[in-house]
């Protein structure tokens, strides 16, 4: 009997336990978004592959040229517009000068992309896109890549001469 009671015990003693632990089990999380910074990075050195495999030299980062990119994706962003007339009925080569970089060459935007990879992938599809990436004439780039409110990734990469 008292073996019995013992059994009774533990199990009386286990079973809150057991379903304490089986309430604290979390579900799956699910990826969280990648930063821009790493997108921005990601698309530069993505960028950077596609033109040396095809003989241009590798682009520099323009501190100026993200400025720029990346207040044309914010205004995108914000305003739910994809073009690449932004902000006042400005254009890439007014937007690059505006944040003093002298000389613009071409300007790619994308939106929607999860990855610095897929951004890339499609740039490299479209032949005007592909275009800009592979002119051996642009030494500079910045790229900007901003969530939207509603977490929509909106994408701009400027190039200069």
């Amino acid at each position: 009997m008292r073996s019995l009671f013992r059994r009774f015990a533990l199990v009386a003693a286990l079973a809150p336990a057991a379903a304490l632990g089986v309430t604290l089990v979390a579900a799956p999380a699910q990826a969280a978004p990648v930063t821009e910074t790493t997108m921005q990075a990601d698309i530069v050195r993505l960028t950077n592959v596609q033109r040396t495999a095809h003989g241009c030299a590798a682009l520099k980062v323009d501190e100026r040229l993200i400025t720029a990119a990346r207040g044309h994706s914010a205004y995108m962003g914000q305003t739910g517009s994809f073009s690449h007339t932004g902000k006042g009925g400005s254009n890439f080569v007014a937007r690059e000068k505006a944040a003093g970089y002298p000389k613009p060459s071409a300007e790619n935007i994308a939106w929607g992309y999860r990855s610095g990879k897929d951004v890339v992938s499609a740039w490299m599809k479209s032949p005007g896109h592909r275009a800009n990436i592979l002119s051996c004439k642009s030494k500079t780039v910045g790229v900007g890549a901003v969530y939207s409110d509603n977490g929509t990734p909106y994408f701009t990469q400027d190039f200069g001469y």
